[in-house]
């Protein structure tokens, strides 16, 4: 507490041109120095030191340290790093929400109000710990009626949570962890499919309250763009951004979904948007990032500033390179935008008809986003029928009248096949209002669920045959009881202005990215639910990738089982994000599932799961009784 004064490295001036200096928010001056670690004690300083080499440390133990282990952080220094903090509520014991349902915390009229809002997204984000998949993080707190864990315990959620308020929050964490071996994480909102914002027995930095945001209306970099921009803090999320953006007239490129938190895992990941047919990746509007890296430094990467770490940033994946502070990205003239939206149905067309309507549409994707339009569709069995539906066609830059006219030709060809279509067609005075009125609030905390995603080529639409094939293996998905979520788009390089960096290549060729998913009973065991996941994989979405060859996923909606992932996340440019990761990162301070670099490791679940509900270890090596064979599920709640 008292120590903080001493920690400010200094305080950066806002020059009129900004590009010219290094504009920080206020919650990035403050830091910590090495001069203020040496004048700590000696045993302080092993606690919160800077790392001093570059060179990976091979005689570590296997495994990350855990709460059962002799060699886990004594509770006089979690004390002492507390106290280090910026302030006495920063370092947060994990309590999982649904304790409220379980033991001496048990409060039946909270437990059945969470319960009732369990899949509301907004249920969870501003918790430290809760995560929008909670398969990953071993499902041992869930409220009883959603999935009955018997009791509460910890599992795969961290041990203990830094609610960052500055820089010199996350530089303690990271240094601290670092030094005493403990497992690292990073989260922001929580949305992942793949559980890197969980881990059992690690220290989270959680970077959710960082809000702050600045408008440069004339930013001049140093890579050439000249022209309106934001700088965002990491915890900004796309309600934030959006209506920050609108108020000072302009629009930026960040996701269709209400509670994403941008400039996380989102950015870092890629970050297909409803702007992407006209503007690229999110990560392609990024100028520039503040970043604490695994040596505890606070620094710049941009375009003349740690430049590999720049091009790693944008697109090579959260919680791998460091943890980010705040984003610049540019930002563009809000424009008028367009929306429909309509669905049909078997029941009414039957079942020919029906497949027949879905076909045009997807037949058509291309002349779409090469008018600058983003489509959000789904494709679902309901009980003995199956439904299409439109949520909605998002058409910026588009009157209402544009619009009809570009879906007079998809009209005229459901015409010809007796299908009725009358979509509803809104048009809106900018892309905010477009954004707040058109896009649901998706649901979330699914307990029985497995997703999975694909890139779908513009080549697989340029032929009678690809189409065909195409839409074959999406009718077979959805007939064999899975759903189908399409987002068409088309982020070419040259509608993101030529980029040079990591975001996957086979985005540059994609006009459809879908998602699909396999459901198991909740009830199922360990056996059955891995029979079903490697179903899904080596099933579904091999014959996705089967039509698709060379393509890949996008990592932030991606199978856990993904096989080749480094191929199917980053193509080409996987080798280069691993010697970066190699530079930045030798010791594995950051870690996830299907992250850069992450081959070394792996968690070895307590139940068998692909989840973080067990230690982080290295790969190959023996397990022992001592790090694996007793990796307990957690800290038992009430």
């Amino acid at each position: 507490m008292a120590p903080i004064l001493s920690c400010l490295l200094f305080t950066a001036s806002l020059l009129s041109t900004p590009s010219l200096s290094r504009t920080l928010f206020t919650y990035e001056r403050k830091q910590l120095t090495r001069e203020y670690v040496a004048s700590l004690p000696e045993q302080d300083q092993e606690l919160f030191a800077f790392d001093s080499t570059a060179a990976p440390n091979n005689t570590k133990p296997r495994c990350r340290y855990g709460p059962s282990d002799g060699k886990w952080p004594a509770e006089k220094a979690w004390t002492k790093l507390g106290r280090q903090l910026s302030s006495t509520d920063v370092l947060i014991k994990t309590t999982p929400q649904a304790s409220v349902c379980y033991g001496e915390q048990k409060n039946d009229a909270k437990c059945q109000d969470l319960t009732k809002n369990w899949s509301n997204s907004y249920t969870h984000i501003d918790d430290p710990t809760e995560v929008l998949s909670p398969i990953y993080q071993g499902l041992t707190c869930q409220p009883p009626s959603i999935y009955n864990s018997g009791n509460c315990s910890l599992g795969g959620y961290p041990s203990y949570v830094i609610n960052v308020k500055n820089v010199l929050d996350i530089q303690l964490g990271i240094n601290f962890a670092r030094n005493d071996q403990v497992r690292l994480i990073v989260k922001n909102t929580g949305h992942d499919f793949s559980g890197k914002s969980v881990g059992a027995g690690s220290l989270s930095i959680w970077t959710h309250g960082l809000k702050d945001m600045q408008y440069f209306e004339n930013y001049v970099d140093e890579s050439g763009y000249k022209g309106p921009a934001i700088k965002a803090g990491a915890g900004v999320q796309a309600f934030d951004l959006y209506k920050f953006a609108n108020d000072h007239g302009v629009m930026a490129v960040a996701g269709e979904g209400q509670t994403v938190g941008v400039m996380g895992g989102y950015i870092l990941g890629g970050g297909h948007s409803p702007l992407s047919s006209l503007y690229g990746m999110a990560a392609d509007q990024v100028l520039g990032f503040e970043v604490v890296t695994a040596i505890g430094d606070f620094i710049s990467a941009n375009s003349t500033s740690n430049p590999d770490l720049f091009w790693a940033l944008r697109g090579g994946g959260g919680g791998t390179f460091g943890v980010v502070t705040s984003v610049t990205i540019k930002a563009f003239k809000d424009m008028p935008t367009t929306a429909a939206s309509w669905s049909f149905s078997s029941a009414k067309l039957g079942v020919d008809k029906f497949w027949a309507a879905s076909k045009v549409f997807v037949d058509g994707i291309t002349n779409l986003v090469d008018n600058g339009i983003y489509s959000y569709f789904t494709v679902v069995q309901s009980g003995s029928d199956y439904v299409f539906t439109m949520v909605p066609l998002f058409a910026p830059n588009k009157t209402a009248s544009q619009l009809s006219s570009l879906l007079a030709g998809y009209q005229s060809k459901l015409t010809a096949l007796n299908v009725p279509f009358s979509p509803k067609i809104t048009e809106y005075k900018g892309f905010y209002p477009a954004w707040q009125a058109e896009f649901p609030l998706e649901a979330q905390s699914d307990v029985q669920t497995a997703f999975g995603s694909r890139l779908f080529p513009r080549s697989n639409f340029a032929s009678e045959t690809g189409r065909n094939l195409t839409f074959s293996v999406l009718r077979s998905t959805v007939e064999g009881g899975q759903m189908v979520l399409g987002f068409a788009t088309s982020p070419t390089l040259a509608k993101a202005g030529n980029p040079d960096n990591a975001v996957n290549p086979a985005w540059r060729n994609a006009v459809l990215h879908a998602i699909t998913g396999r459901r198991w009973d909740a009830k199922s065991s360990t056996t059955d639910i891995l029979s079903v996941r490697r179903s899904f994989t080596n099933g579904t979405m091999q014959k996705w990738r089967d039509v698709t060859p060379g393509s890949g996923s996008y990592l932030n909606e991606a199978d856990r089982l993904e096989p080749n992932w480094q191929q199917s996340f980053w193509g080409s440019k996987y080798e280069r994000l691993l010697q970066i990761k190699k530079d930045n990162d030798p010791r594995d301070v950051f870690w996830a599932a299907n992250a850069v670099g992450s081959e070394g490791w792996t968690v070895e679940s307590v139940d068998g799961l692909p989840n973080e509900n067990g230690k982080l270890c290295k790969a190959g090596s023996a397990t022992t009784t001592s790090s694996a064979g007793s990796t307990p599920t957690g800290v038992l709640l009430g």
